[in-house]
Protein backbone atom coordinates (compact mmCIF):
# COMPACT_ATOMS: atom_id res chain seq x y z
CA UNK A 1 0.00 0.00 0.00
CA UNK A 2 2.58 2.43 1.17
CA UNK A 3 4.51 2.03 -2.72
CA UNK A 4 1.03 2.14 -4.29
CA UNK A 5 1.05 5.48 -2.49
CA UNK A 6 3.94 6.96 -2.83
CA UNK A 7 4.24 5.70 -6.76
CA UNK A 8 0.50 7.56 -7.06
CA UNK A 9 2.09 11.06 -5.48
CA UNK A 10 5.08 10.58 -8.22
CA UNK A 11 2.66 10.00 -11.30
CA UNK A 12 0.55 13.25 -10.13
CA UNK A 13 3.98 15.08 -9.94
CA UNK A 14 5.35 14.35 -13.24
CA UNK A 15 1.67 15.39 -14.76
CA UNK A 16 1.99 18.95 -12.84
CA UNK A 17 5.53 19.35 -14.93
CA UNK A 18 3.23 19.21 -18.04
CA UNK A 19 1.04 21.67 -16.65
CA UNK A 20 3.09 23.84 -15.27
CA UNK A 21 6.21 23.42 -18.31
CA UNK A 22 2.61 24.73 -20.87
CA UNK A 23 1.25 26.65 -18.11
CA UNK A 24 4.98 29.08 -18.17
CA UNK A 25 6.32 28.06 -21.79
CA UNK A 26 3.15 28.47 -23.67
CA UNK A 27 2.16 31.60 -22.56
CA UNK A 28 5.17 33.05 -23.07
CA UNK A 29 5.92 34.10 -19.66
CA UNK A 30 9.56 32.66 -19.35
CA UNK A 31 11.76 31.19 -22.03
CA UNK A 32 13.14 27.79 -22.15
CA UNK A 33 16.65 28.17 -20.55
CA UNK A 34 15.73 30.47 -17.88
CA UNK A 35 12.85 27.65 -17.12
CA UNK A 36 15.03 24.91 -16.77
CA UNK A 37 17.55 26.47 -14.85
CA UNK A 38 15.28 27.85 -12.36
CA UNK A 39 13.53 24.54 -12.04
CA UNK A 40 16.92 22.67 -11.25
CA UNK A 41 18.31 25.64 -9.16
CA UNK A 42 15.10 25.35 -6.86
CA UNK A 43 15.18 21.35 -7.08
CA UNK A 44 18.82 21.55 -5.65
CA UNK A 45 17.95 24.19 -3.30
CA UNK A 46 15.06 22.17 -1.77
CA UNK A 47 16.61 19.03 -1.66
CA UNK A 48 19.48 20.19 0.01
CA UNK A 49 17.06 21.83 2.69
CA UNK A 50 15.25 18.86 3.35
CA UNK A 51 18.46 16.68 3.96
CA UNK A 52 19.84 19.70 6.30
CA UNK A 53 17.34 19.62 8.35
CA UNK A 54 16.26 16.18 8.22
CA UNK A 55 19.88 15.23 9.37
CA UNK A 56 20.11 18.62 11.60
CA UNK A 57 17.80 16.14 14.31
CA UNK A 58 21.13 13.76 14.96
CA UNK A 59 24.05 16.31 15.77
CA UNK A 60 26.11 13.16 15.08
CA UNK A 61 25.05 12.59 11.63
CA UNK A 62 26.71 13.77 8.63
CA UNK A 63 24.61 15.07 5.61
CA UNK A 64 25.83 12.98 2.40
CA UNK A 65 24.96 13.84 -0.46
CA UNK A 66 25.02 11.04 -3.05
CA UNK A 67 24.08 10.66 -6.90
CA UNK A 68 26.13 10.23 -10.24
CA UNK A 69 27.31 11.94 -12.69
CA UNK A 70 25.29 9.94 -15.17
CA UNK A 71 22.17 10.70 -13.33
CA UNK A 72 22.54 14.60 -13.26
CA UNK A 73 23.37 14.40 -17.07
CA UNK A 74 20.21 12.29 -17.55
CA UNK A 75 18.30 14.58 -15.25
CA UNK A 76 19.77 17.71 -16.77
CA UNK A 77 19.37 15.94 -20.44
CA UNK A 78 15.64 15.53 -19.46
CA UNK A 79 15.05 18.61 -18.29
CA UNK A 80 16.14 20.81 -21.29
CA UNK A 81 14.85 19.30 -24.12
CA UNK A 82 11.78 19.09 -21.93
CA UNK A 83 11.37 22.62 -21.59
CA UNK A 84 12.18 23.79 -25.39
CA UNK A 85 9.86 21.05 -26.32
CA UNK A 86 7.22 22.41 -24.36
CA UNK A 87 7.56 25.30 -26.69
CA UNK A 88 5.38 23.57 -29.42
CA UNK A 89 3.64 21.03 -27.48
CA UNK A 90 0.25 21.10 -25.74
CA UNK A 91 0.58 18.96 -22.22
CA UNK A 92 -1.24 15.83 -23.13
CA UNK A 93 0.75 15.56 -26.59
CA UNK A 94 3.89 16.26 -25.13
CA UNK A 95 3.15 13.85 -21.95
CA UNK A 96 2.31 11.14 -24.19
CA UNK A 97 5.30 11.38 -26.49
CA UNK A 98 7.67 11.75 -23.43
CA UNK A 99 6.28 8.10 -21.94
CA UNK A 100 5.95 6.70 -24.94
CA UNK A 101 9.50 7.33 -25.26
CA UNK A 102 10.20 6.25 -22.08
CA UNK A 103 8.88 2.85 -22.89
CA UNK A 104 10.80 2.75 -25.90
CA UNK A 105 13.84 3.75 -23.68
CA UNK A 106 13.18 1.08 -20.76
CA UNK A 107 12.38 -1.68 -23.40
CA UNK A 108 15.59 -1.33 -24.98
CA UNK A 109 17.68 -1.53 -22.00
CA UNK A 110 15.87 -4.42 -21.18
CA UNK A 111 16.72 -6.25 -24.48
CA UNK A 112 20.41 -5.51 -24.27
CA UNK A 113 20.34 -7.04 -20.66
CA UNK A 114 19.60 -10.20 -22.02
CA UNK A 115 15.49 -9.82 -22.39
CA UNK A 116 13.67 -11.23 -25.35
CA UNK A 117 10.11 -10.06 -25.68
CA UNK A 118 7.71 -12.75 -27.04
CA UNK A 119 5.34 -12.12 -30.13
CA UNK A 120 2.40 -10.05 -27.86
CA UNK A 121 4.71 -8.08 -26.51
CA UNK A 122 6.30 -7.09 -30.06
CA UNK A 123 2.63 -7.02 -31.13
CA UNK A 124 2.07 -4.08 -28.46
CA UNK A 125 4.64 -2.28 -28.80
CA UNK A 126 3.96 -2.14 -32.84
CA UNK A 127 0.33 -1.12 -32.24
CA UNK A 128 1.93 1.55 -29.89
CA UNK A 129 4.55 2.55 -33.01
CA UNK A 130 1.59 2.53 -35.46
CA UNK A 131 -0.65 5.22 -33.02
CA UNK A 132 2.72 7.67 -32.65
CA UNK A 133 3.46 7.75 -36.19
CA UNK A 134 -0.16 8.56 -36.38
CA UNK A 135 0.04 11.47 -34.00
CA UNK A 136 3.03 13.18 -35.64
CA UNK A 137 2.25 12.54 -39.02
CA UNK A 138 1.48 15.81 -41.31
CA UNK A 139 -1.71 16.95 -40.40
CA UNK A 140 -3.94 19.91 -39.61
CA UNK A 141 -3.28 18.96 -35.39
CA UNK A 142 -0.02 16.93 -35.76
CA UNK A 143 2.50 18.38 -33.34
CA UNK A 144 5.78 19.90 -35.03
CA UNK A 145 8.54 17.49 -36.00
CA UNK A 146 11.11 19.23 -33.88
CA UNK A 147 9.01 19.15 -30.74
CA UNK A 148 8.20 15.59 -31.64
CA UNK A 149 11.82 15.03 -31.31
CA UNK A 150 13.12 16.84 -28.81
CA UNK A 151 10.37 15.64 -26.14
CA UNK A 152 11.27 11.84 -27.42
CA UNK A 153 15.04 13.02 -26.53
CA UNK A 154 13.51 14.18 -23.13
CA UNK A 155 11.79 10.70 -23.20
CA UNK A 156 14.94 8.63 -23.62
CA UNK A 157 17.02 10.67 -20.69
CA UNK A 158 13.81 9.75 -18.57
CA UNK A 159 14.49 6.42 -19.19
CA UNK A 160 17.87 6.09 -18.20
CA UNK A 161 17.45 8.08 -15.23
CA UNK A 162 14.36 5.84 -13.84
CA UNK A 163 17.10 2.52 -14.98
CA UNK A 164 19.92 4.40 -12.99
CA UNK A 165 17.48 4.97 -9.99
CA UNK A 166 16.09 1.19 -9.94
CA UNK A 167 19.33 0.63 -7.78
CA UNK A 168 19.07 3.82 -5.26
CA UNK A 169 19.36 2.38 -1.52
CA UNK A 170 19.67 6.49 -0.62
CA UNK A 171 16.24 8.29 -2.99
CA UNK A 172 16.57 11.57 -0.66
CA UNK A 173 20.34 11.93 -1.22
CA UNK A 174 21.04 10.71 -4.45
CA UNK A 175 18.12 12.77 -5.77
CA UNK A 176 19.86 16.17 -4.22
CA UNK A 177 23.21 15.01 -5.32
CA UNK A 178 22.11 14.64 -9.32
CA UNK A 179 20.35 18.02 -8.97
CA UNK A 180 23.42 19.72 -7.07
CA UNK A 181 25.46 18.30 -9.52
CA UNK A 182 23.89 20.16 -12.75
CA UNK A 183 23.70 23.50 -10.59
CA UNK A 184 26.44 24.96 -12.44
CA UNK A 185 25.53 24.70 -15.32
CA UNK A 186 21.57 25.82 -14.74
CA UNK A 187 22.93 28.92 -13.27
CA UNK A 188 24.58 29.56 -16.36
CA UNK A 189 21.11 28.64 -18.10
CA UNK A 190 19.57 31.20 -15.44
CA UNK A 191 22.09 33.94 -16.42
CA UNK A 192 22.32 33.88 -19.97
CA UNK A 193 18.25 33.97 -20.06
CA UNK A 194 18.25 37.23 -18.31
CA UNK A 195 15.39 36.24 -15.95
CA UNK A 196 14.61 39.86 -14.85
CA UNK A 197 13.79 40.75 -18.41
CA UNK A 198 12.27 37.91 -20.22
CA UNK A 199 10.25 36.34 -17.11
CA UNK A 200 6.97 37.29 -15.36
CA UNK A 201 6.15 36.45 -12.05
CA UNK A 202 3.70 33.98 -12.98
CA UNK A 203 6.62 32.23 -15.16
CA UNK A 204 8.96 32.24 -12.05
CA UNK A 205 6.57 30.96 -9.87
CA UNK A 206 5.83 28.05 -12.10
CA UNK A 207 9.03 27.33 -12.47
CA UNK A 208 10.11 27.32 -9.22
CA UNK A 209 6.73 24.81 -8.00
CA UNK A 210 7.81 22.57 -10.58
CA UNK A 211 11.42 22.47 -9.54
CA UNK A 212 11.09 22.57 -5.76
CA UNK A 213 7.77 20.61 -5.50
CA UNK A 214 7.23 18.29 -8.50
CA UNK A 215 10.34 17.65 -9.73
CA UNK A 216 13.01 17.26 -6.67
CA UNK A 217 9.84 16.19 -3.58
CA UNK A 218 9.01 13.99 -6.50
CA UNK A 219 12.13 12.48 -7.91
CA UNK A 220 12.81 11.58 -4.31
CA UNK A 221 9.85 10.01 -4.21
CA UNK A 222 9.93 8.17 -7.55
CA UNK A 223 13.28 7.00 -6.68
CA UNK A 224 11.87 5.64 -3.75
CA UNK A 225 9.70 3.18 -4.93
CA UNK A 226 11.50 2.50 -7.90
CA UNK A 227 13.17 -0.27 -5.88
CA UNK A 228 10.40 -2.26 -5.14
CA UNK A 229 9.13 -2.28 -8.82
CA UNK A 230 10.69 -4.05 -11.73
CA UNK A 231 11.24 -2.31 -15.21
CA UNK A 232 8.37 -3.32 -16.29
CA UNK A 233 6.19 -2.44 -13.44
CA UNK A 234 7.92 1.15 -13.39
CA UNK A 235 7.26 1.39 -17.59
CA UNK A 236 3.96 0.30 -16.83
CA UNK A 237 2.47 2.93 -13.91
CA UNK A 238 4.21 5.47 -15.87
CA UNK A 239 1.47 5.08 -18.83
CA UNK A 240 -1.21 6.95 -16.91
CA UNK A 241 0.46 10.74 -17.00
CA UNK A 242 -0.50 11.59 -20.39
CA UNK A 243 -4.18 11.07 -19.20
CA UNK A 244 -3.63 12.82 -16.13
CA UNK A 245 -1.30 15.55 -17.62
CA UNK A 246 -4.21 15.71 -21.27
CA UNK A 247 -6.93 16.14 -18.11
CA UNK A 248 -4.81 19.00 -16.42
CA UNK A 249 -4.09 20.65 -19.46
CA UNK A 250 -7.86 20.66 -20.31
CA UNK A 251 -8.69 21.52 -17.39
CA UNK A 252 -6.18 24.36 -15.86
CA UNK A 253 -4.87 25.79 -19.35
CA UNK A 254 -8.32 25.07 -21.55
CA UNK A 255 -6.01 22.57 -24.28
CA UNK A 256 -8.38 20.85 -26.42
CA UNK A 257 -8.59 17.02 -26.17
CA UNK A 258 -8.81 16.65 -30.10
CA UNK A 259 -9.52 13.60 -32.01
CA UNK A 260 -6.11 12.91 -33.29
CA UNK A 261 -4.80 12.70 -29.41
CA UNK A 262 -7.75 10.72 -27.97
CA UNK A 263 -7.87 7.95 -30.51
CA UNK A 264 -3.08 8.19 -30.70
CA UNK A 265 -3.95 7.86 -26.51
CA UNK A 266 -5.75 4.73 -26.86
CA UNK A 267 -3.37 3.39 -29.45
CA UNK A 268 -0.12 4.22 -27.53
CA UNK A 269 -1.13 2.95 -24.23
CA UNK A 270 -3.21 0.16 -25.40
CA UNK A 271 -1.03 -1.17 -26.72
CA UNK A 272 2.26 -0.41 -24.37
CA UNK A 273 -0.15 -2.09 -21.95
CA UNK A 274 -0.62 -5.30 -23.81
CA UNK A 275 3.40 -5.46 -24.13
CA UNK A 276 4.11 -5.35 -20.56
CA UNK A 277 1.03 -7.38 -19.62
CA UNK A 278 2.50 -9.95 -22.39
CA UNK A 279 5.99 -9.49 -20.58
CA UNK A 280 4.59 -10.17 -17.02
CA UNK A 281 3.68 -12.93 -17.94
CA UNK A 282 5.91 -14.41 -19.90
CA UNK A 283 8.30 -13.90 -16.71
CA UNK A 284 5.74 -14.93 -14.52
CA UNK A 285 6.06 -18.74 -16.23
CA UNK A 286 9.59 -18.64 -16.30
CA UNK A 287 9.50 -18.26 -13.06
CA UNK A 288 7.72 -21.34 -12.27
CA UNK A 289 9.12 -23.56 -14.54
CA UNK A 290 12.46 -22.65 -13.41
CA UNK A 291 10.94 -23.21 -9.10
CA UNK A 292 9.41 -26.49 -10.84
Amino acid sequence: MRVAVLATIALLAFSANSVLARLALGAGDMNATGYTGVRIVSGALTLAAILYFRERRNSDARIEISGSWRGAAALFGYALAFSIAYLMLGAGTGALILFASVQVGMLAWAILKGDRPGPWEWLGFGVAFVALVFLVAPGLVAPPLLGTALMATAGMSWAAYSVLGQSSRAPLADTAGNFIRCLPIALVLVAISDPAHTSSASGLAYAVASGAIASGIGYAIWYTVLPSMTRTSAAFVQLTVPAIAAAGGALFIGEPLTGRLLISSVGILGGVALALFAANLRRAKATQTSAA
